[in-house]
């Protein structure tokens, strides 16, 4: 009787592209066994090639630091008992591709995960769920300027499975590892699989949001201060640079409410119930963030119209002082200009003192117009 023979689907490979990706798939077509285990493999590392960031098999809230490949986690977790985390960054489609046909990822969820620049969204396929996350990261600036970029924002899209979880990453602030670290010290709440980890995923990034908020509470209180200083008039650039920026972090707050509520509070295939609950607290903090988000776009807009107010009421007063100047100016340039005739008949021009008594005048009448004008305030 002829020993059965093992098909490995050619298909069904490692994300890796290339040379790792064949070295991979002879790799596994080399495996043999040795008292009925397998032959452990080398470790896929990341390679330029490769958009793998990290990647493990987790069994009961615990990483298995025996597996030793990619294949041999994938393997692990479609019998049963974990799941394999792997994260990706910023990869291409053909990056992906593998992954994709490996898990039976939606063509479409796979177009959005590669092409980025999407709006936070939580999609549900036939054995999987697909979310999308907005990161925000607060850019400090010693100077704020019309120019500066005070919101930087990236995206995490997160894939989930009955047995795996897949990350993708695009923006250099996104990174996940702390989560992942967190997580694996956390085994009791890895060990409700998956969907543990989209939940730490929107834990960590609603706490990032919080911190951004709290850095533009700190910067909007500044610039409040300024705007009613003695120059105040001239930060209206700043004003409407720092809404800009709000309106940034608006975009990628608001559209996030409706799939941490679809979360929270109904039932999801990929989701445990006791997940559930904590995704409550997440929609909480996202709730403070819409609140404080929106009462910087209206305090910016008071302050932007007050600075304009401001720049209006400088430009008159600026106005009344050059008429008041140009008042007091015009009368020895009317007495001078009669003077300046020369007719042989004139008032004054044969007496000695007619020279000193015009200036004289001159100056009075000077003395007197400067007085009314600051007394009336446009001096």
């Amino acid at each position: 009787m002829a020993a059965p023979t093992t098909h490995v689907r050619p298909a069904r490979n490692a994300v890796l592209t290339g040379r790792s990706a064949r070295a991979m798939m002879r790799a596994i077509r080399r495996r043999t066994t040795q008292a009925g285990r397998p032959v452990p493999e080398p470790r896929v590392a990341p390679t330029p090639e490769s958009a793998i960031v990290d990647w493990a098999f987790y069994r009961e809230g615990k990483r298995q630091e025996d597996v030793t490949s990619y294949a041999d986690a994938v393997r692990r977790a479609r019998r049963g008992g974990g799941f394999v985390w792997i994260g990706l960054f910023e990869p291409t489609e053909s990056q992906l591709a593998g992954i994709a046909d490996e898990f039976d990822l939606h063509p479409l969820a796979v177009e959005d995960a590669v092409t980025a620049h999407q709006r936070p969204k939580l999609e549900r396929y036939d054995d999987s769920l697909f979310a999308v996350f907005k990161t925000v990261r607060y850019c400090p600036q010693e100077e704020l300027t019309a120019t500066s970029e005070v919101v930087e924002t990236g995206e995490v899209m997160v894939f989930v499975g009955a047995e795996f979880v897949v990350t993708v990453r695009h923006g250099d602030h996104s990174e996940l590892g702390q989560v992942r670290r967190q997580l694996q010290d956390n085994p009791e709440q890895l060990a409700h699989g998956p969907s543990a980890v989209l939940h730490a995923v929107a834990d960590r990034v609603v706490d990032d949001y919080l911190t951004a908020v709290d850095r533009l509470q700190d910067d909007i209180d500044e610039l409040e201060i300024s705007v009613f200083s003695a120059r105040g008039a001239r930060n209206v650039g700043r004003v409407y640079q720092l809404k800009r920026q709000v309106l940034e972090l608006k975009r990628s707050v608001a559209p996030l409410a409706v799939p941490l509520r679809q979360l929270a509070e109904r039932p999801v295939r990929m989701v445990a119930p006791e997940i559930r609950e904590y995704f409550r607290d997440v929609e909480d903090h996202l709730t403070r963030v819409r609140e404080q988000v929106a009462a910087f776009d209206e305090l910016l807009t008071s302050i932007l119209q007050a600075s304009l107010a401001q720049l209006t009421v400088a430009e008159n007063e600026d106005m009344r002082k050059i008429s008041a100047w140009v008042a007091i100016l015009a009368v020895p340039t009317m007495i001078a200009g009669i003077y300046g005739m020369n007719f042989t008949h004139m008032p004054e021009t044969d007496w000695r003192f007619g020279y000193p008594a015009v200036l004289l005048l001159i100056l009075t009448i000077c003395v007197v117009l400067h007085r009314y004008f600051k007394r009336n305030g446009w001096l």
